[in-house]
């Protein structure tokens, strides 16, 4: 595997990178575009990224119409707000209706329209005005863009009854929702887009991963997808490679990352692989963004750092003890150690009386390694691709009663969407939490803000229509109102003392409090702060942790907990230790 150096690659003219938050997308993108226009290239960089801070790499007020950057001749950004991009594609299709029909259809529409899947579409508007711009195509040598449409929206473009299911006002809205309501009129231009994309001498997905287990999963996951979409011409950057273990805890940090490398998935391994070393520094500014890719780096200073107190995982189950929660979540994105924590809370919880049942998605072999089931704790693994796969079967089935074989086919698509799994999955939850003969549940997952809204609405929207694409369990019902009384639940937010992953869970906040959930804790997992490291490397990251820990003291109003960063899986007994 050679270091990532884009001179001495065939770089087409569209180039996309790709991964889960935290890896090092919008680094490696940016550090991609100066590199080259350093090289004489005109380029230009595109971030549609809701989470993207383009803004901080480049300390740069930036906008949608592209600012060139001084000092680094050639080069301009622009940077995109998706969301603010949705809500307006939202009102343009929810407004006309304001006024003519009820309420409880209106907020069914705008929650319908809040998702996940909506922003992919306004995102996708800007990759295709840049993908079929010829002025742009003739200005500049590479347009890179530092984050890439999914398989399900591009599936969804391609469907023919997508560009037909919008609201007509004459059917006083009882006709099928689809999110590419509005966009009928720039069929072609995504079509083009379309091609362009899937062209392997126009464009290359370079697929940005860390080396870790769950990341290198989710790439895999990420290039099937787009591979089925026909976007072959694929490239792999592993982000953050640790070089040299000086000490006991960067050996078995580099030794984790080694053991990742070789378990990579087959289908991953048949692309180019290249690799950008562990870097000290955050990428803010552009001497750092130029040094990312750089082989001379500066000496780095030696010695140790004092390990920091912080307040424990203890204090947080204390006070779910003492203020006798009934549902307790743990929530973050994949890898932050939702699983490890859900179990430390049901075991400490268990340990002071209480009877608990610990739910997870966390597939079922594994979870026998991380907690025993005892007289007083219970165990329950949902295999989220039975639930997925029965929700599915229960709305097609219900669809082929009424609906053409092209309507079939958008909504089959439709349920391949994010959302949808997070609905069939919480349908299992709140069975779980209505039969549990237990005094707490606890939830190692759950789900946003928008499919919460969106079940509340369509129940409302059930009672205005008789139609439904769905029934609603009265166990769902019962659950709703449930999560929404802090008294009885509490969502415990999981994130990693990075800039990504914090900036992540403060959206996830947002979409909760959006939704009337309530959240007090928040935990920062895998802080090498406490490690003790005196890697120069470790240790310099390990001080650039202070201030994401800082901004979640902040964030939750000093509501939080820290846990160490350990090499070995945590379970059984050992669960207590991060306690």
């Amino acid at each position: 595997m050679e270091m990532y150096q884009p001179e001495a690659i065939h770089l087409t003219k569209y180039l996309f990178f790709t991964g889960k938050g935290g890896v090092g997308k919008t680094s490696t993108a940016s550090a991609t575009a100066t590199y080259l226009a350093d090289k004489g290239k005109q380029v230009m960089l595109v971030s549609t990224d809701p989470a993207s801070n383009l803004q901080d790499v480049f300390e740069l007020e930036l906008s949608n119409k592209g600012t060139k950057i001084p000092n680094v001749e050639g080069l301009v950004v622009a940077n995109f707000d998706p969301v603010e991009a949705a809500n307006d594609y939202k009102e343009s299709i929810v407004g006309p209706y304001r006024g003519k029909l009820p309420d409880s259809v209106l907020e069914n529409m705008e929650e319908q329209l809040s998702g996940s899947c909506t922003v992919e579409i306004a995102s996708f508007n800007e990759f295709a005005n840049f993908l079929t711009d010829k002025e742009a195509s003739t200005k500049f040598d590479h347009i890179i863009f530092d984050t890439a449409p999914t398989g399900h929206t591009l599936r969804m473009l391609q469907l023919p009854s997508a560009w037909n299911n919008y609201l007509d006002e004459n059917e006083t809205a009882t006709a099928p929702l689809g999110q590419l309501s509005g966009a009928v009129d720039k069929k072609e231009m995504y079509d083009l887009a379309v091609k362009t994309l899937i062209d392997g001498q126009k464009t290359t997905l370079m697929l940005v991963t860390r080396p870790q287990k769950t990341s290198l999963l989710e790439a895999d996951r990420a290039s099937k997808e787009l591979e089925e979409m026909g976007i072959k011409n694929q490239a792999l950057i592993i982000n953050g490679v640790l070089e040299e273990a000086t000490d006991k805890v960067s050996e078995e940090f580099y030794a984790i990352q080694q053991e990742a490398l070789k378990q990579m998935p087959a289908s991953l391994a048949k692309y180019p692989e290249y690799f950008v070393p562990l870097r000290p520094y955050n990428l803010t500014g552009i001497e750092n963004i130029r040094k990312l890719l750089n082989e001379h780096q500066e000496e780095l200073l030696t010695g140790s750092i004092k390990p920091k107190e912080f307040p424990h995982l203890q204090a947080i189950v204390d006070n779910l003890y003492k203020t006798d929660k009934k549902v307790i979540f743990t929530m973050g994105k994949g890898g932050v150690g939702k699983t490890t924590i859900a179990a430390a809370i049901a075991m400490a919880l268990a340990d002071k009386g209480k009877k608990v049942h610990l739910a997870t998605t966390d597939p079922a072999a594994h979870l026998q390694f991380v907690i025993s089931e005892t007289d007083k704790i219970s165990v329950s693994h949902i295999d989220e691709e039975k639930e997925l796969a029965d929700y599915q079967s229960e709305i097609l089935t219900k669809a082929r009663e009424t609906m053409s074989e092209e309507d079939v086919a958008y909504v089959e698509e439709d349920l391949r969407s994010p959302c949808t799994q997070e609905i069939a999955v919480f349908r299992k939850f709140a069975e779980i939490v209505e039969g549990a003969d237990s005094d707490v549940v606890v939830i190692d997952t759950a789900p946003t803000g928008h499919t919460l809204l969106l079940l509340d609405s369509t129940q409302s929207y059930h009672k205005e229509i008789e139609r439904s694409s769905g029934d609603i369990p009265e166990s769902v019902q019962k659950l709703l109102p449930k999560l929404q009384n802090g008294d009885e639940t509490e969502v415990v937010m999981v994130t990693l003392p990075e800039a990504t992953p914090v900036y992540e869970s403060i959206r996830l906040k947002d979409d909760l409090e959006r939704a009337g959930i309530a959240r007090t804790w928040w935990v920062v997992n895998n802080s090498m702060l406490s490690s003790g490291t005196t890697n120069p490397m470790l240790l310099a990251r390990a001080q650039n942790e202070e201030v994401w820990i800082d901004k979640v003291a902040e964030l939750s109003n000093n509501h939080y907990a820290v846990i160490e960063w350990k090499a070995e899986d945590i379970s059984g007994d050992a669960l207590r230790d991060i306690l």
